[in-house]
């Protein structure tokens, strides 16, 4: 299945302003793949072969311990590119983390060769995927300073809120927990602590925030 350019251009409109051999070339280089939710897309010393587009839906970059302890590194959505995905095609390395799709996604996929190929003969290639490593090492940086320095009832505060939407967040403790980098029961213990102080109310699945 071939995606049609307007699809394409609206999804990544940075590539609206290069040159029309590029969005060809780059088009003609990728195939369309599809994902369920909730699916292990890869995991931590995978190859990678491919560069890859995602066109729909949400996918989430983590590490974990081998154990139960996960954090997550950076989410994607529409119109994203993976820093890792593309760090390690540039460095010809394995993944450092794992990932997984949120939700059902759509992707458009290029081998090594033609993602290099592109890097090679365009330069609106090469600042594209570039700009996209310097916003995408800023989003971890960021992460890593929270997680060094950052208390974690202030951290998880922010996450509520940034998190929710008209004041509800559908979500689960392991979810959060995965998400902030520390236990499950360390965030069941806070979130109980939040709603003994009337900041929160939550039930299986659902928190509503109010007062944070």
């Amino acid at each position: 299945m071939a995606i049609e350019q307007d699809r394409f251009l609206e999804i990544f409109p940075y590539f609206r302003t290069v040159s029309q051999a590029l969005v060809n070339d780059l088009l003609a280089a990728c195939r369309f793949q599809t994902a369920p939710a909730d699916m292990v897309l890869k995991e931590e010393g995978d190859e990678i072969s491919e560069f890859v587009l995602l066109l729909a839906g949400e996918k989430r970059v983590y590490k974990t311990n081998g154990t139960d302890r996960e954090i997550t590194l950076y989410e994607m959505a529409a119109g994203d590119i993976c820093l890792l995905n593309v760090s390690c095609l540039l460095s010809n390395t394995t993944l450092p983390a794992n990932a997984s799709s949120l939700t059902k996604v759509e992707m458009l996929l290029m081998t090594a060769a033609d993602f290099h190929s592109l890097m090679k003969k365009y330069e609106e290639m090469r600042n594209f995927v570039f700009s996209r490593i310097a916003t995408g090492f800023t989003s971890v940086m960021s992460l890593l300073t929270e997680v060094t320095f950052g208390k974690l009832d202030e951290r998880l505060s922010n996450y509520l809120i940034e998190k929710s939407e008209n004041n509800r967040l559908s979500t689960t403790h392991q979810k959060i927990a995965n998400d902030l980098g520390t236990s499950r029961e360390v965030i069941s213990r806070m979130l109980k602590h939040y709603q003994e102080q009337g900041r929160i109310r939550f039930s299986r699945n659902l928190i509503e925030i109010t007062d944070l």
